[in-house]
């Protein structure tokens, strides 16, 4: 009786599984969350046997280097001694010249070869710059601590401020390492810790998950892609190791965001994929090569892509060509859009920084744009892409100048019908740049435009950022030098469907930008 109920059953539990199964609509899906269709999970029980074979290998990395500052300065401002500094600290004279203080500063980094070659962040060993952030020099002294408190003098290797990435060399032998794993195999939800030197606390552990992969953080820059985690990450964290639960090096601790400047559960770290080969690199004594195009571009957004009938999302606007480089000599032009490169896609994800920067020096190489609506195809030889303080120096020359009046601040109404018309079509009203008003603006004599001498406080220009003493130089790549010349390319794109112009705007003699601008 008891084997011909289990039969029995057996025989019920099909039926109704069958039964389901007739019930369910052709082509429809499970539930994502279906007991049936979730994955097995496991959680690991500790993480202590993987943090005691790995944590010897992670160092921390304190460094000093002589600042000047101002002897009348108050070192001690926002703090309960301030106001005894004022009372106490300036006697004998009272001298303003500046004196030298020693600073200091901590981080971490970890050892990858048993005679000590050791991986850190380049701002972990970079000076102090005027604005606080890593200067162009290195520090004067770098200690190595390791988890025995063993103390190592350190020595620069190799530094390269575009990755953020320094390796070091302490004298040793037979040394606690870890190497490189495969990050491109990481995804998101996987387990990984992070060992470092928070706060100057010393060794600390901590674990988390990937919250992201390829994650931008607004840097615009060929290594613009980081992982991100909610492993705690603070500061002095910054060039210790992310592990795998394989105890492979899967990434380099970074960054943060935080508003408060501790750890918020948003970290960012070098993919280790990215970073091996430039390691390597460094290692060798070699100076990291990277492809150039010789172009000022930035992202194509919404407006942008509106202005110009493309689709959302795909390619980069050529803002600038530098003369002379891979660019110019293949014909690329201000505006066109780059949609392509060697067969990549140019997307949020994969920036055309990024892809040139990764292709070597020398190669030819097919690029797709856009040009007045035409998919073109051009082929550049890659030139080498000049050092991050040569970058700055160019990016510096033509510093924003202050605006003058162009009129009288009293007087609202515009002067004639067609700055009346662009006013009330764009939020804009233009007026010619005259050699006069072109020096009043700091602008160089050949620099030919419209200038903007009123902005409507609620229009999309003004939530642009557009400001009287702005220079106008095109309208949807249409060189713009009358007010007239405004006003029929704004009409010809309202009567193409068009809800956005797309307007290159110059401000000073700074690098000129594209902004898509709604059409009232």
């Amino acid at each position: 009786m008891r084997y011909s109920y289990a039969i029995t059953g057996i025989l019920l539990a099909g039926g109704a599984a069958a039964t389901l199964a007739v019930q369910q609509p052709v082509g429809a899906q499970t539930p994502q969350n279906a007991p049936a269709a979730m994955p097995r999970t496991s959680t690991p029980g500790s993480f202590a046997d993987l943090t005691e074979r790995l944590a010897p290998a992670v160092v921390n990395i304190s460094t000093t280097q002589t600042i000047e500052i101002n002897r009348g300065a108050n070192p001690f401002q926002g703090s309960p001694f301030e106001d005894m500094f004022r009372r106490f600290g300036q006697r004998g004279g009272g001298s303003n010249e500046p004196i030298t203080r020693e600073a200091t500063s901590l981080g971490s980094g970890f050892i990858i070869s048993d005679d000590g070659f050791i991986v850190t962040n380049n701002h972990v060993i970079s000076s102090r710059g005027p604005n606080g952030g890593p200067g162009p020099d290195p520090v004067d002294s770098i200690t190595v601590t390791l988890s025995d408190r063993t103390e190592y003098e350190a020595r620069i290797v190799g530094r390269d401020p575009a990755s953020d990435l320094a390796v070091l060399k302490i004298d040793g032998d037979d040394l606690p390492h870890v190497q490189f794993g495969d990050s491109d195999s990481l995804r998101v939800g996987d387990w990984v810790i992070a060992i470092g030197n928070p706060f100057g606390l010393g060794g600390t552990v901590t674990a988390g998950i990937v919250s992201a992969l390829q994650r931008s953080i607004g840097q615009l820059g060929a290594y613009d892609r980081y992982i991100q985690t909610d492993a705690s990450i603070n500061q002095g964290n910054s060039g210790g190791p992310m592990f795998d639960l394989q105890g492979n090096v899967v990434g380099i601790n970074s960054s943060i965001f935080s508003p408060t400047g501790g750890n918020v559960g948003i970290g960012f770290a070098i993919p280790a994929s990215e970073a091996e080969p430039i390691i390597r690199t460094l290692m060798r004594g070699e100076r990291v090569r990277r492809g150039y195009l010789g172009v000022s571009i930035q992202p194509l957004g919404d407006d942008e892509a509106d202005a110009l009938g493309l689709p959302h999302n795909r390619g980069e606007i050529v803002a600038r060509v530098e003369p002379g480089e891979a660019a110019a000599e293949a014909g690329i032009r201000q505006g066109d859009v780059i949609v392509a490169v060697n067969g990549r896609d140019v997307t949020p994800d994969q920036t055309l920084s990024y892809i040139v920067a990764n292709l070597p020096v020398g190669d030819r190489v097919p690029i797709t744009l856009i040009r007045d609506g035409r998919r073109i195809e051009v082929t550049a030889v890659m030139g080498e892409r000049p050092t991050e303080q040569e970058l700055a120096q160019r990016i510096q020359q033509g510093a924003e100048q202050q605006e003058d009046e162009l009129r009288d601040p009293e007087k609202d109404e515009p002067t004639n019908e067609m700055e009346a018309n662009t006013l009330e079509s764009i939020g804009l009203g233009l007026q010619t740049l005259t050699p006069q008003i072109a020096r009043q603006l700091g602008i160089g004599s050949g620099v030919r435009g419209l200038v903007v001498n009123q902005v409507d406080p609620s229009s999309d220009a003004a939530q642009k950022g557009f400001r009287r003493g702005d220079i106008i130089l095109s309208i949807n790549r249409t060189a713009v030098e009358q007010p007239s010349d405004a006003v029929r390319v704004i009409d010809e794109a309202r009567r193409a469907g068009r809800p956005t112009v797309l307007v290159l705007r110059q401000r000073g003699n700074a690098a000129p930008g594209f902004i898509g601008v709604e059409i009232e």
